[in-house]
């Protein structure tokens, strides 16, 4: 668990929000350095003035010097400071720009916004772009009306300068989400040693984890002495606040399952799915060339790179019919087709090149079902036997409004093939030493990896069958392990 400060150069500035141990002046953080010790801390500075040499300065200066998370940072202050109006035109914020009603020629529009959120509904997707540019607690955005809505100026602001009721309520409520420690009183909470943020998409149709499993995982992270939130996408810039994320949401690069982890990363946080790892298994292009090149037994694999006669004719000769092709970000079964002859090979890879430029080619090989062998650091953790679904190929069938999963065997790893199991840790180990499921066909004495995923489901009741309560608490040791070894 880390200290959590809000510094303010006068205590009567926190005046109109509740008291807490927490709000101290920026003369007492000057003045705490032999009081901190080797504890993590976080720092939120709400000081009257941000200039060069000013408290607001030299209090960012000093949180950084003493190796503690401060918003805003110096970087950020130094930005705001030599940034032009120009470069203020984020990449994406035009288009919520150009959703403003039209206004004269040269007027100008002028708000307040805190942590990413602002009282003006149609401007909040301009806040959340300006904060996420600008991570500093308020700032007053200027807009002007030069043939469009431009950004005109960005400064940040001190917390006397939201004067209404409205705004400081608004302030007040969003400082909860953003932390939530400092609304309660220090005899109502329990004592946790570390942080955990969860990340999950409450709307996601298929999500790595359901809500049953999610609330073991907590369950078992607080018994274990870590606190745990649940996080979204838009609360990317409250992850300096914790000791490490746990991604629960499906991973690809190009989404912001794969920005949290970096940034995860960037701030030292223990975090599982780490970017390496969604970078090497969520592109079946880059694992294939992978297990190929370290020589781990994988189905006749073949990259196509364009739909030409004699690119299929190598495809038929090399792999032959049933052959499976795939895009190389699909998850959950989705973006893969079995193909039986050429004109469905044809008419296969013209449907998924609209969707990428290269295609993966397999050879089909028929199991009644799917290994899955689930591997944290390097160690078989659990294992399932995923069915097919009746009268069909794969353990997921999608229909036009729902999807149908085969049956699962779940059975402790002692069970399960010792070749089995090898050929799963040899493949994980060129990842890294994560949290993965490897999915394993095996065909009489064949045994070969289809693939391995970096963000494997947990489900209640599949995945936790033998195990039980164990599975969650063995994940949860491990981003112990870890937040240990970071402390010291």
């Amino acid at each position: 668990m880390s200290d959590f400060f809000v510094v303010v150069d006068n205590l009567k500035d926190w005046s109109p929000y509740y008291p807490s141990q927490d709000v101290i002046t920026f003369d007492d953080y000057l003045h705490r350095i032999h009081k901190f010790d080797d504890r993590k801390v976080r720092v939120i500075n709400l000081s009257r003035r941000y200039k060069y040499l000013s408290t607001g300065y030299y209090c960012a200066l000093l949180a950084e010097a003493r190796g503690h998370n401060v918003l805003p940072s110096v970087r950020t202050l130094n930005d705001i400071g030599r940034e032009s109006i120009d470069v203020l035109q984020l990449k994406d914020m035009q288009k919520h720009l150009d959703k403003l009603p039209a206004a004269t020629e040269g007027d100008d529009q002028v708000f307040h916004c805190w942590f990413g959120h602002c009282l003006q509904e149609n401007l909040a997707p301009v806040a959340r772009k300006v904060f996420e540019r600008f991570p500093c607690p308020i700032l007053e955005v200027t807009l002007i009306f030069k043939k469009r809505w431009k950004i005109k100026q960005v400064k940040p602001v001190s917390l006397n300068e939201l004067t209404t009721v409205a705004e400081q309520q608004a302030f007040a409520d969003t400082f909860e989400m953003f932390s939530t420690k400092m609304w309660r009183k220090p005899k109502s909470r329990k004592i946790y040693r570390y942080d955990l943020a969860i990340l999950v998409d409450p709307e996601e149709e298929m999500p790595p984890s359901d809500p049953k499993a999610l609330k073991h995982f907590v369950r078992a992270a607080n018994k274990l002495g870590i606190a745990v939130d649940f996080i979204g996408k838009k609360d990317y810039m409250r992850l300096p606040e914790y000791d490490g994320l746990f991604i629960r949401e499906t991973t690809t690069v190009n989404h912001h399952t794969y920005r949290f982890a970096k940034k995860a990363e960037a701030e030292d946080l223990v975090v599982i799915d780490d970017p390496t790892s969604i970078l090497r298994c969520t592109n079946k292009i880059y694992l294939a060339d992978l297990l190929q090149t370290h020589k781990i037994p994988t189905p006749r694999t073949e990259i196509i790179s364009n739909t030409s006669d004699d690119t299929l004719q190598k495809l038929i000769t090399s792999i032959g019919f049933p052959m499976v092709l795939k895009i190389p970000d699909g998850s959950f079964s989705i973006g893969v087709i079995k193909v039986e002859n050429e004109q469905a090979l044809k008419a296969g890879c013209k449907e998924l090149m609209q969707k990428s430029a290269l295609l993966l080619a397999q050879e089909y090989i028929y199991t009644h079902y799917d290994w899955r062998i689930g591997i944290l650091n390097n160690k078989p953790l659990y294992a399932c036997k995923y069915y097919m679904v009746d009268n069909h190929w794969q353990i997921y069938q999608h229909g036009d409004e729902n999807v149908t999963s085969g049956k699962f065997d779940t059975l402790p790893t002692f069970e399960v093939p010792k070749k089995v199991l090898d050929i799963a840790t040899k493949a994980t180990r060129l990842i890294g030493d994560g949290f993965y499921g490897v999915d394993i066909k095996q065909s009489d004495s064949q045994i070969v990896v289809i693939e391995v995923n970096d963000n494997p489901s947990i489900d209640s009741d599949v995945e936790d069958k033998y195990l039980g309560e164990q599975l969650y608490t063995e994940i949860m040791e491990e981003f112990l392990r870890r937040m240990n070894a970071r402390r010291q």
